[in-house]
């Protein structure tokens, strides 16, 4: 009878090393999820130190953000785990950051170099995110789990 004490070291040595298009990811996603905390922080900073032109705005705004920080964080630890429902995740947060980056392009206000910014490691994400290799590595396990 195995010990269920080792339980967690045993599935681990039957775990294939993660591979390097995963880390990447990962990382990608890692520096995403600490932008958009830190946009967070500093919204709600503002929100208690500065005067809005309107607080309902604003705090939507800061609501927004906020759950966007969760939504990143969640995903961000699915992907630690080698969850596939976070790569279905953060294709979804990269096509929502590419509407980001090419609004960034257009307009009155255009900053193109926010727009690169956020199109560049959301093409690569995006790519990763469905690569052959990340698919594998997050895949279920149907064997185990039966």
């Amino acid at each position: 009878m195995p010990d269920p004490q080792n339980a967690p070291e045993a599935a681990a040595q039957h775990r294939p090393a993660r591979p390097p298009l995963l880390t990447v990811l990962t990382v990608i996603l890692a520096l995403e999820t600490a932008l958009v905390a830190g946009v967070a922080c500093w919204l709600v900073y503002e929100l208690l130190t500065q005067t809005p032109e309107s607080y309902p705005s604003a705090v939507a705004i800061v609501i927004l953000v906020l759950l966007a920080a969760a939504w990143l964080i969640a995903t961000l630890v699915g992907l630690l785990r080698r969850r596939g429902w976070a790569r279905a995740s953060a294709l979804t947060i990269q096509i929502l950051q590419l509407a980001v980056a090419v609004g960034c392009f257009q307009g009155f206000y255009a900053r193109p170099d926010v727009g690169w910014a956020l199109l560049v490691p959301a093409v690569v994400a995006g790519v990763l995110a469905v690569s052959p290799a990340v698919v594998r590595a997050t895949a279920r396990n149907t064997e185990q789990h039966e």
